[in-house]
């Protein structure tokens, strides 16, 4: 079996059962399930959910993205061995870490598959949460040109790249495009305040003023279970993003819970704590593989350059990488997450058949005509 095989890179074309159009993001694809079979898979699962609750299958895949774009290596090869699965792993390890440490559920139900969730339908938070504990990536550029504040907070003079901030900062930005907000441009991800947030709660989906700081508790609370339990296998970690949304549980208590995936290589910088130490920024997340890009090709301004996006798309759909630049990151993928976990993340043969036999012995969700 070639390498190519063992890639989910096509994550859309599964035979689920649905009666929606399947969302595919750059890296999950999501199938709503059908209100019968989401009744039934609640009642038989006895999923801790309203009885009426929207579920939803959701399919990692091993395509890797950066710069707004997906790219792909020689030899056919549509992603990256293991990314999946070590992201899937991750996640579900932290979310299990909250749940243990008292802090909110997840969007997650079930993981019938370690590259499949069940999740169930929440009220997004339409913000994307961003704590930095290190100056660093975009917030290091913008200092060294002269910026001092950042959403809202001040930042003092004198520090230096990659160095330790005074507290943990959280930076918030848009979640999609977001309208007729006083102070907000209407583009996505540009940084908000927390003045921004308080003044316009309800416009980003907050069912009262009361819940920013139950966000902001579960932020820091979050970020500081990640860190702690990274300390202890030598990472460090460096900043990440969080999502939030509402649902109702059995009992139709709303509830804030956190979403998508929290403190993986993709959503999150993770660095090795003696090179650090030493002087030394190795990276064991998604940055390594953008620096990788900027040093690749030889004029980095199109990743960097919003302007230039048709240029970049142009760039990722013309190009083939080397192999062994993904395989390196397939190693940082696999290897943070064997870390993080504790357990081998080993590849599937054929990840879209395992998916498929799975929920149709288990969970009765594929198609009969198929």
């Amino acid at each position: 079996m070639s390498l190519a095989d063992q890639v989910l890179a096509v994550n859309d074309d599964l035979p689920i059962r649905t009666d929606k159009p399947v969302h595919s993001g750059k890296v999950r694809s999501v199938y709503w399930l059908t209100e019968e079979d989401s009744r039934r898979l609640i009642q038989d699962k006895g999923y801790d959910v309203a009885p009426d609750a929207p579920l939803a299958i959701m399919v990692i895949s091993d395509r890797i993205s950066a710069f707004d774009c997906i790219w792909r290596g020689e030899g056919g090869l549509q992603g990256v061995p293991g990314k999946g699965a070590a992201l899937n792993a991750i996640s579900n390890h932290w979310f299990q870490l909250f749940k243990d440490n008292g802090l909110a559920d997840s969007h997650i139900l079930d993981i019938p598959h370690p590259f499949v969730w069940i999740v169930q339908k929440a009220k997004p938070i339409m913000i994307e949460a961003i704590c930095r504990q290190y100056i660093t990536g975009s917030m290091w550029r913008a200092y060294d040109k002269g910026e001092r504040e950042f959403c809202g907070i001040t930042l003092p003079e004198g520090l230096e790249k990659d160095s330790k901030l005074d507290s943990l900062l959280m930076t918030p930005s848009t979640k999609g495009i977001l309208k007729g907000i006083p102070g907000v441009p209407e583009a996505d991800d540009v940084n908000i305040t927390r003045q921004n947030i308080s003044d316009n709660f309800a416009a980003f989906n907050f069912s009262s003023v009361n819940d920013i700081a139950v966000y902001e508790n579960l932020l820091e609370q979050g970020f500081n279970v990640i860190s702690d339990a990274l300390e202890k296998v030598d990472q460090t970690f460096v900043d990440t993003k969080f999502e939030f949304g509402y649902v109702n549980d059995a009992q139709g208590n709303e509830k804030l819970i956190y979403m998508d995936e929290v403190g993986t290589p993709d959503s999150s910088r993770i660095w090795d704590t003696q090179k650090y130490q030493q002087g030394e920024v190795v990276e064991n997340s998604k940055e390594s593989f953008r620096q990788f890009l900027l040093n690749h090709f030889p004029d980095p301004d199109i990743l960097l350059n919003k302007e230039r996006m048709p240029e970049r798309e142009a760039l990722a759909r013309d190009n083939e990488l080397p192999l062994d630049a993904l395989m390196q990151v397939s190693k940082t993928y696999t290897g943070i997450a064997e870390k993080i976990t504790g357990r081998a993340i080993t590849l599937s043969e054929n990840p879209k058949q395992e998916i498929i036999d799975v929920l149709r012995r288990d969970y009765d969700l594929i198609a009969d005509e198929w």
